[in-house]
């Protein structure tokens, strides 16, 4: 990905870095060549050259770019679980993603952390995107995912004889567990998404309290993954299958939401982050009805909504990790409403803006992997950079709207917002002569 040349000042703007410090009050951030050299008070900044490209702020918020850290490139309008996988042919499911992908950036989010995917699309999308070829997040790829046999992610009968092979790897035992493993690497893959545990929307079957895979399955995916360098996430809902995955070694946990003391305990001794993605399950419950959802998938997506939440607090009052994002793409939580996830857990849940930032920016960077590199404004890091016209730390729902933002930017250049296309050349070198603010 092409990083900006010459030198840009962001100025006249609240500073939120991600670190889950106050905002700075009239702040400045210097980049040089797509790289941060400073990011403070605009009073201690250090002298730039009278052509550097000036951004003005306009009195709003400059913050780091968010990462969605549990997101789904192919899901796209899916009402029922089959949608996931039949609904459309692959090759549409590659274009709707890379749209995806473009609202993604659009919506401020300059990183994400695949969760699962149709077909590796995603191994394809990151390599596009990374060569400039689409815009989009900066992304950690998952291609396709792992379930055990009968479980949440088995749906299709048998009699249609068709599998499940482009979504995810169904399998029975340790073995099978490598074996789907081995097939990931060929992909080219970072992360290993398995279903440890059933869901709401399987209420007959595999509900929320259902384990999918057993300890000897999830150990050995984990160990032939780390192996291979790479890392194992979860769908983990059920108490015992957090327990599982932690025990097993999971690198990151989604959702968990029956978080029992044993778990928490776990939990904070391995430092293991969980993405609870919340704003689906608040969805599921709203909505339901208008897209046909039984009472009882409803009943069970609220159980999870309590209980999510729940966990949650405990989790981050306890001092362990969050990131934030998750399930989008559904007909009733579609891609675009990334920023819903942050205000449900600011005004639902309870967090503070600060620290539900951090969350979205500095541990969401950890979670990928590339903190030396993102989630923060701090000299030495990638100018992935938001600016918001308006006080997101008084009220964080102005991120829903995409309108007000000024520009988003990766390694300096700016992709989206306000002033794309206006301040850049195609190169990614500033047009020096113009100001932000005269032209925007």
């Amino acid at each position: 990905m092409k990083i900006a040349r010459g030198i840009t000042v962001i100025s006249n703007g609240q500073m939120i870095d991600g670190n889950g410090t106050p905002p700075v009050q009239n702040a400045t951030v210097v980049i040089k060549d797509g790289i941060i050299t400073y990011a403070g008070p605009a009073d201690n900044a250090p002298e730039v050259p009278t052509n550097a490209l000036q951004i003005d702020a306009r009195g709003g918020t400059i913050l780091p770019g968010l990462v969605e850290a549990h997101y789904h490139a192919t899901y796209f309008n899916v009402a029922e679980l089959e949608d996931l996988d039949v609904k459309y042919p692959v090759e549409y499911v590659t274009l709707l993603a890379a749209a995806n992908a473009k609202l993604t950036l659009e919506c401020g989010y300059t990183a994400a952390r695949s969760g699962g995917c149709l077909h590796n699309i995603d191994v394809w999308l990151k390599k596009a995107i990374e060569e400039d070829l689409v815009v989009g997040p900066r992304l950690a790829a998952s291609g396709r995912e792992i379930c055990g046999a009968g479980g949440l992610m088995d749906w299709n009968p048998d009699f249609r004889k068709i599998g499940m092979e482009g979504l995810v790897f169904i399998i029975n035992g340790a073995d099978d567990g490598r074996r789907a493993v081995r097939k990931l690497v060929k992909d080219g893959i970072e992360w290993v998404k398995t279903y440890p545990t059933g869901d709401a929307a399987a209420p007959d079957v595999n509900d929320h309290h259902t384990l999918c895979m057993t300890f000897e399955e999830m150990h050995a995916v984990v160990a032939e993954a780390h192996n291979h360098k790479m890392k194992v996430t979860g769908h983990c809902r059920a108490t015992e299958g957090i327990k599982n995955a932690l025990r097993a070694g999971y690198d990151t946990i989604e959702h968990g939401t029956f978080m029992d003391e044993e778990a928490l305990e776990l939990l904070l001794k391995r430092n293991t982050p969980v993405v609870p993605a919340l704003h689906f399950e608040l969805m599921s419950v709203k909505r339901g009805v208008e897209f046909g959802l039984s009472q009882a998938v409803i009943d069970g997506h609220q159980e999870t909504l309590d209980g999510g939440a729940e966990s949650a607090r405990v989790i981050l009052k306890a001092g362990g990790r969050l990131g934030m994002g998750g399930d989008y793409g559904f007909a009733w939580n579609p891609h675009g409403d990334y920023a819903k996830e942050l205000s449900f857990f600011v005004k639902y849940v309870g967090f503070g803006t600060i620290e539900t930032f951090k969350c979205a920016t500095r541990t969401g960077a950890e979670i990928l992997g590339r903190e030396k590199e993102l989630g923060t404004l701090e000299a030495g890091k990638l100018a992935d950079v938001l600016i918001v016209d308006g006080d997101v730390a008084a009220d964080i729902s102005i991120l829903e709207d995409r309108k007000r933002f000024i520009a988003v930017m990766q390694g300096g250049i700016i992709k989206a917002g306000q002033l794309a296309n206006r301040l850049m050349d195609v190169d990614g070198v500033p047009r020096r002569q113009q100001r932000a603010e005269a032209i925007a």
